[in-house]
């Protein structure tokens, strides 16, 4: 599978927006690591219960969290001036009325669909007209977006859009009107928010040994646009490159250690604790616990030892309940991440939530 999945939580926060869970005085507790930990707020449920329990649990283990927001983007109003979609500004009231104050906070944006081969959609599941994607229309609608949501989450770090490597592998010929477009927009926020760290995320399950003509090629180029960032944001899924071993993982480390110059952050990561089967889309992957501690173990081992920023793990807890209430469309696609959580569904814990707990309490 090629693709992340990250759009069907858009209207969860909807009915939330005025449900405000934040402490004012809790204080950032000081850390002897040298790298940050951190999960998204993907809930596990479709409850507001779920959803609280979601940032509770947050708030009690990390240090970072993310706010993701892969999904719609109201093009028509930022083009023409007009008010936000409900829908928009709902979901971004009800994830401030949460933010949790004690803790940094990386907000990732996504420029690109699910498919990372065009525009994401608008409300009405168009996209903008454009001749190239750095149309001074596309421009200025894009940077009215981050804009407003980095007024809005007022964040530590900023991710200004999402796998974009993946643009490259499936639309290589929008990839240049893409970096010009996303360099402007960077320019333009740097210039309001000077000492914001922002960076746009590569996934690494698509860019170590890539099944494509011209591998090195590409593979050059992603790694020369990543060095110019404020620090390289890393996706990376490892099963959905067949790895399963600590070899495995750690020859795909070692691949971008020996490649990247500046900081390195691994914005969006888990493993599989369980087996994944989803025959409509031909996935079969076998996983266990035992494989998903060795893949955090050795995750956190490169974090310590190469110094990075932080290390942000999808979901805290298997979304079984969530996954449910997926309409059928989505259901195989939605699975693939599903058991992925260092809580099983029912919010036991595995052996992966003692690791991480272990390197927490450091």
């Amino acid at each position: 599978m090629q693709y992340k999945f990250h759009t069907i939580l858009f209207g969860l926060f909807i009915s939330l927006a005025s449900c405000d869970n934040r402490d004012e005085n809790i204080q950032i507790d000081s850390i002897n690591r040298n790298y940050m930990m951190g999960f998204t707020t993907w809930s596990f449920g479709p409850t507001v219960q779920d959803v609280n329990d979601t940032y509770a649990f947050i708030g009690n283990n990390t240090d970072i969290y993310t706010e993701h927001i892969d999904n719609k983007i109201p093009w028509n109003a930022w083009i023409n001036d007009l008010t936000l979609p409900s829908e928009f500004t709902n979901e971004i009231n009800g994830r401030i009325d949460r933010k949790l104050n004690a803790k940094q906070l990386l907000l990732s944006v996504s420029l690109l669909n699910s498919n990372r081969d065009e525009l994401a959609e608008d409300f009405n599941d168009s996209i903008p007209s454009y001749t190239n994607l750095n149309d001074i229309e596309i421009e200025d609608a894009y940077f009215k977006h981050i804009n407003y949501l980095v007024n809005q989450f007022e964040p530590d770090f900023l991710v200004i859009a999402i796998e974009v490597n993946e643009l490259r592998l499936r639309a290589d010929n929008k990839w240049d009107g893409y970096t010009l477009l996303i360099q402007n927009v960077k320019s333009r926020i740097k210039e309001l928010h000077p000492n914001l760290p922002i960076s746009e995320s590569i996934s690494l399950h698509n860019l170590y040994q890539p099944d494509i003509t011209n591998a090195t090629e590409y593979i050059d180029e992603i790694i020369s646009h990543m060095n110019q960032m404020d620090f390289v944001a890393i996706s990376f899924y490892p099963f959905l490159n067949n790895q399963n071993s600590v070899n495995d993982y750690q020859q795909t480390f070692d691949f971008l250690h020996n490649r990247i110059n500046i900081p390195i952050a691994f914005v969006e990561t888990c493993h599989l604790a369980e087996n994944l089967l989803v025959p409509n889309l031909n996935v079969s992957i076998s996983g266990n616990e035992v494989e998903q501690n060795s893949y955090l173990k050795t995750l956190l081992t490169n974090a310590k030892e190469q110094n990075y920023e932080f290390v942000i793990w999808w979901t805290h807890r298997d979304y079984d309940a969530l996954w449910e209430t997926f309409p059928p469309e989505v259901k195989d696609i939605g699975k693939l991440w599903r058991d992925t959580g260092l809580l099983d569904e029912d919010g036991n814990e595995r052996v992966s939530y003692t690791t991480w707990k272990t390197s927490f309490e450091e």
